[in-house]
């Protein structure tokens, strides 16, 4: 295979598009689009978002020590989109969006309604990366849609429908079929359909 060497970017793909959703001290909710998302810690369970220090999102983090993840389904491409090129400074994105926020059940940030998957965040600690800040955040719930689950009580992952970002490229993409499935001895691999 041949390679073309990039330099030093932040071209990897592909990244979860996630909705971060804060509010203020005052108590207004706000929707940000960022597909820099990630768990980093099973023990504590802990969540890492970057984010630009200039974001309306980083200002509202700061006031209240909470935020919460919401996982973008591929059917809200679109309002995800554009909750990433809007500001909350300039208009209620939320409302824009035509999304849906309601209450979170261990901190003050709202879940995203229409998400399949939110993680309730608290502020756990803050790394400075240059005009970024790596935000982490002590996972307290997670919700999750009960249609995504199987009989077995095992997650689908086409039930959630998760949207990606290919951000070298600048497009979004929904997952395919399952490729393989992981077990403690190895990986077992599916034949293609």
């Amino acid at each position: 295979m041949n390679k073309r060497q990039l330099g030093p970017c932040v071209t990897f793909f592909p990244q979860p598009t996630t909705l971060v959703s804060s509010v203020d001290g005052a108590g207004k909710a706000n929707l940000m689009t960022a597909s820099w998302a990630s768990i980093v810690s099973k023990t504590p369970p802990t969540m890492a978002v970057a984010l630009n220090q200039g974001r309306l999102t980083y200002r509202n983090i700061q006031e209240t020590g909470c935020f919460v993840v919401n996982m973008v389904p591929a059917s809200l491409a679109v309002e995800a989109d554009y909750c990433g090129l809007k500001s909350g400074r300039d208009e209620d994105k939320i409302a824009a969006a035509g999304l849906n926020c309601v209450p979170a059940s261990k901190v003050a940030a709202p879940l995203v309604a229409e998400s399949p998957l939110n993680v309730e965040c608290r502020v756990s600690g803050e790394v400075e990366l240059g005009e970024y800040r790596l935000i982490l955040g002590e996972i307290l719930e997670i919700h999750a849609a009960e249609q995504a689950f199987d009989a077995e009580g095992r997650g689908a992952a086409k039930s959630f429908d998760p949207l990606v970002y290919l951000g070298g490229i600048r497009q979004y993409w929904s997952l395919g079929e399952k490729a393989a499935e992981a077990y403690r001895d190895g990986v077992r691999l599916f034949e293609k359909k």
